[in-house]
């Protein structure tokens, strides 16, 4: 115990002997400007790269130098492996891989998913369905569930990958276009390993039943608000029915974001086709 308090204290008095120190102009400008080009030299030397429009791999290792022109020595750095023919990838955790190795890609456009495909097969190949694909054709690719889904499991991009099929087993409202899918949730459990039908999946539930919302009713430069009960579940852009809690009369609105809707014109506008 003795020694325990000894080594405490001698710890004690360096700890202030090295503030003193450091409270120093003459050694503390130094040691913050020696500090500070450390940390700022990666961003002062990161080289502007940009996104390859239609990025493409051959042997299923999706590298830095295949997503973007111009990365140098940052070219053979692993991304993602692709095990289909397509991968889709999260153009946040691309863009961080792409810092950490002195690339500075600015995103501008705000993409947010980025789609390898396989070298050769060029974008009109990669997609290709059963509804597209030729008769002749002895094997399509088809998108499938890469695991098995719970009924309202949103759809990630790690969820869903592209096979090779016989042409026979391709469904004929299979879906064509992964971007589309990613984003919307199953209506029922999903099996790993079956086709991605457009009858599987919906837009994420925004209101449910029961639930408070407010309802504007907006027109001519007029905007009131009022407050109702959900008596149906709803997706952005769709049409549902509340009732007033004040006077009990039940009409017909939009959803637009959790807990709002719109009534009257600007619900017309509001509405998805």
């Amino acid at each position: 115990m003795i020694a325990a308090r000894a080594w405490l204290e001698t710890a004690r008095r360096g700890l202030v002997e090295g503030l003193r120190v450091a409270r120093c102009p003459s050694v503390w400008v130094p040691i913050f400007a020696g500090f500070s080009g450390l940390v700022f030299a990666g961003a002062a030397f990161a080289t502007p790269v940009s996104l390859v429009p239609q990025p493409t791999d051959d042997d299923g290792v999706v590298t830095l130098g295949e997503l973007f022109d111009e990365a140098g020595p940052a070219s053979g750095v692993r991304v993602a492996l692709r095990t289909a023919p397509t991968v889709v990838l999260d153009a946040a955790q691309v863009q961080t891989v792409a810092r950490r190795n002195g690339l500075d890609w600015a995103n501008d456009t705000g993409i947010r998913r980025i789609i390898v495909r396989q070298g050769g097969s060029g974008p009109v190949a990669a997609a290709r369905t059963p509804a597209t694909a030729s008769r002749g054709a002895a094997s399509v690719e088809v998108l499938t569930y890469a695991r098995s889904l719970s009924t309202g499991e949103t759809i990630q991009p790690e969820d869903i990958e592209w096979v090779t099929v016989q042409s026979h087993q391709a469904p004929a409202d299979g879906a064509d276009d992964a971007e589309a899918v990613i984003g919307l949730t199953a209506r029922r459990p999903l099996r790993a390993g079956a086709a991605v039908r457009a009858s599987d999946l919906t837009r994420p539930q925004i209101i449910a039943r029961g639930d408070m919302v407010d309802v504007t009713y907006e027109t001519g430069g007029i905007s009131l608000t009022l407050r109702a009960r959900a008596l149906e579940a709803a997706t952005a852009g769709e049409p549902f029915r509340v009732q007033n809690v004040e006077s009990g009369r039940t009409i017909e609105v939009v959803a637009i974001e959790p807990g709002r809707a719109l009534a009257g014109p600007a619900a017309l506008s509001a509405r998805t086709r």
